[in-house]
């Protein structure tokens, strides 16, 4: 038996449930902590690919020769990688959302340019500015 809680990070309301699993493994086969862990990993497995399925429509990508439906899903799941790597307060479709319309967006949040939007890093609980490197010519 596991017990969830989830909170929405929107509303903050939180609700739980409990799910029945059954499993080949005997107890003493695998503990209440592996059986967590195996859980967990799954569904990060299954968040992935649904956000990856939801902004692109990945399901219904008509990519299917060669090399290309891999190749594709390595650059959504890499895009979706960089998008979940900024803590925000927007969820995934929204930058999406906002990077489409805004090309320069996209440069800065890859920080390509010497000129880009300064991002603050989180190291250690405190923020750090990266510093632009200014070559005077």
């Amino acid at each position: 038996m596991i017990e969830r809680e989830s909170i929405k990070k929107k509303t903050g309301e939180s609700s739980r449930e409990i799910a029945l699993g059954i499993t080949s493994q005997s107890p003493h086969e695998a503990s209440a902590q592996e059986v967590l862990a195996i859980n967990r990993g799954h569904w990060t497995i299954e968040s992935t690919h649904y956000i990856i399925d939801w902004n692109y429509d990945e399901d219904r990508s008509r990519i299917r020769t060669g090399h290309g439906p891999e190749n594709i899903t390595r650059l959504r799941r890499f895009a979706v990688g960089i998008l979940k790597s900024f803590q925000s307060t927007e969820s995934i479709a929204e930058m999406m959302r906002k990077l489409c319309f805004n090309t320069r967006l996209v440069f800065d949040y890859l920080r390509m340019t010497n000129n880009s939007a300064s991002r603050p890093r989180v190291t250690e609980n405190k923020f750090s500015w990266p510093m632009a490197s200014h070559s005077s010519s």
